[in-house]
């Protein structure tokens, strides 16, 4: 079997996600990545067959999303030239994780494809919106990488086709710790921005993921390090993003999290709309009530924790099952205890 798989490189979930889906996938046939995308700090640790700047999105200083520097790298001519020329007419299986430039090739040659990964759970009306829905917002999700077959993850099983997260196996394997300090991951804000509201508060100590050095950088109660996971597993709480993997993982790991969404960014609105119904605290931006929120949760005792029912072998024989021509019993002689009790 020939399988391609298209792997959206705006930002790290994605490309994170593919390097544990990759292995399992490989024992199905062939598989060809097309990384499309231009803005993120992870590298994908495999071979990459096809490579397009994508459709990427770019950030401000400031926590929300730069429209300008989006317009400005979007580049009409070239993207329909790779529509053309992108060859999933020659796979037996296209799968798409959130990717435009596929999705619009598919429907142009007439192949079927199954979009898969935490966006295709906003399929479903059931999984969980902020009070106020954008119109543009519901219609991104919808039609960015519009699919013939939908296959979400999420935080929990909000309808019969969503999964739980693709947990990377260094994190299931770990034994989570606390050495005191707290994990700060706010992709969408500078270093400068971070320190002005982190160096206040003396008592307490702080990692902080940052897209701005090569190698860890003490400043007063700030220590800031390269994008990685490590600092996850001994950290005492963690603050991020409304994204998908990384809460999904501090959720896991059972740490204290707090999260801060992407401004503009409706996906990141409904993520925090669900982790918010999970018991996790939630602020609109890093600005001047930070402080005061983050002592008030630093004190809070209770812990939220994410159960996986299945894993990433089971995800991917779920996937193979319901989007290919292969006999069940063919898979399951693969995967006979793929599914954790």
């Amino acid at each position: 079997m020939k399988i391609f798989y298209a792997v959206q490189a705006t930002g790290n979930g994605h490309i994170s996600r593919a390097m544990e889906i990759l292995p399992h996938l490989e024992r199905y046939g062939e598989v060809d990545i097309f990384l499309s995308g231009a803005n993120n700090s992870l590298q994908l640790d495999a071979s990459v067959k096809y490579r397009s700047k994508g459709l990427s999105l770019f950030y401000t200083n400031g926590g929300g999303l730069n429209y300008w520097q989006i317009v400005r790298r979007f580049a009409p001519l070239r993207i329909w030239k790779e529509v053309r020329e992108l060859p999933v007419e020659k796979y037996d299986l296209v799968i798409n994780d959130f990717e435009s430039i596929t999705s619009l090739a598919c429907a142009y040659k007439k192949i079927p494809s199954v979009n898969f990964g935490h966006q295709a759970s906003f399929v479903s009306p059931k999984a969980p919106r902020p009070d106020e829905k954008e119109w543009m917002g519901e219609w991104i999700l919808r039609n960015y990488a519009r699919a013939t077959q939908y296959i979400g993850l999420h935080f929990s099983q909000y309808d019969d086709f969503i999964l739980p997260p693709v947990i990377k196996k260094r994190i299931l394997q770990a034994e989570p710790g606390d050495k005191g300090y707290v994990t700060v991951y706010l992709s969408a804000y500078s270093d400068a921005v971070v320190r002005q509201y982190l160096q206040p508060l003396k008592d307490f100590r702080f990692q902080v993921f940052s897209k701005e050095v090569q190698q860890p950088v003490q400043e007063g109660n700030i220590l800031f390090i390269p994008v990685g996971n490590e600092a996850f597993i001994n950290c005492k709480a963690i603050i991020t993003g409304a994204g998908f993997e990384t809460p999904a993982e501090a959720l896991y790991l059972g740490k204290k999290l707090l999260v801060i969404p992407i401004r503009g960014q409706y996906e990141q609105l409904c993520n925090a709309a669900a982790l918010k119904k999970m018991g996790i605290p939630v602020l609109n931006a890093l600005d001047t009530g930070f402080a005061s929120t983050f002592l008030s949760w630093m004190e809070q005792k209770k812990k939220t924790s994410l159960h996986l029912d299945y894993s990433t072998e089971s995800i991917v024989s779920y996937l193979m099952h319901n989007c290919t021509g292969k006999s069940k019993d063919a898979l399951d002689l693969l995967y006979p205890d793929c599914v954790f009790n």
